[in-house]
């Protein structure tokens, strides 16, 4: 096939894709929108800055000791 032929199938290709509008299944949205609220969202559990270990914290500085070396 030749360039020019090509680059016609490719751009008649582009523009079916663009304008294609499939069916909507307007029961399957509205089923799937009213399943979304019945269920609440969870929260997220917060972590408590006390029980965190920063693993890598050996490995840097703390800024508060950088800036006490400053002054």
């Amino acid at each position: 096939m030749g360039r020019g032929r090509q680059k016609a199938k490719a751009t008649k290709q582009a523009r079916e894709m663009k304008y294609f509008v499939p069916g909507t299944d307007l029961s399957a949205l509205e089923r799937e929108l009213a399943g979304g609220r019945r269920s609440a969202p969870t929260a997220e559990p917060e972590v408590d800055e006390a029980e965190y270990e920063d693993p890598y914290a050996d490995l840097y500085a703390d800024e508060d000791d950088e800036d006490d070396a400053r002054r």
